[in-house]
């Protein structure tokens, strides 16, 4: 996932930063409210992770603007206020689901996961594409039942890619979501990845298309 982590304390911040990269998302860290609205005017998340006390504007004011401003991605809201009217002020101005400080790395990634699951009807971490499998969860691909060693950014790559099957996805898009802006990369990374992935996929059901000066897609010949 591409995720914007608004967070302004910074040993948490760090934590759940480096937490998320080693699970293989991309993520950008905002330290306050009008950082986290100005990253979000010209970019595209996949998941928000937003913490209610914020310098400036706080998080019930972040989460009023991002909804307002058309994004739709999903909010976590993470807060040391336990008070049932917080939650329920949360929830209703569009946060998805929330967590109470303290609490466990790990559950805060495995709720990221159930919340990108949502709009695709999926019940389980496993998605299936013909003889294509791919868990989120453990970040890992099979095909006809036999794993296949894949790399962060090529997971990334085609886990973004079948999201959308059958749809074109920009060039511009891929780059912002497989890369983040401290990351140094030269301007054919993005072609690199997806050269290697189809030869990681050469006998599965699903091919990489390239739509040419646009961008790429996802076709899975099973479901033709």
């Amino acid at each position: 996932m591409r995720i914007l982590l608004v967070e302004d304390n910074p040993d948490l911040g760090d934590a759940i930063d480096t937490k998320l990269r080693t699970a293989g998302h991309s993520v950008e860290w905002a330290r306050d409210g009008e950082q986290a609205l100005a990253w979000d005017s010209h970019d595209t998340w996949d998941a928000v992770v937003l913490d209610i006390m914020l310098p400036g504007q706080d998080g019930f004011a972040v989460i009023r603007a991002l909804r307002g401003a058309g994004c739709e991605a999903p909010v976590l809201v993470i807060t040391a206020r336990s008070e049932i009217e917080d939650k329920i002020d949360m929830l209703d101005l569009g946060a998805d689901d929330y967590m109470v400080k303290p609490f466990d790395l790990r559950e805060l990634e495995a709720r990221l996961r159930a919340l990108m699951r949502r709009p695709s009807g999926l019940t389980t971490s496993v998605a299936h594409y013909g003889n294509l499998s791919l868990d989120l969860a453990s970040t890992s691909a099979s095909i006809a039942g036999v794993p296949i060693e894949l790399g962060r950014r090529e997971f990334r790559l085609l886990e973004i890619l079948l999201a959308h099957l059958g749809k074109t996805i920009v060039k511009e898009r891929l780059m912002n979501q497989m890369f983040s802006q401290s990351d140094d990369v030269s301007p054919n990374a993005l072609e690199l990845q997806v050269s290697r992935l189809r030869k990681k996929l050469t006998d599965s059901s699903v091919e990489i298309v390239t739509i040419r000066g646009v961008g790429y897609q996802a076709r899975n010949h099973d479901s033709i």
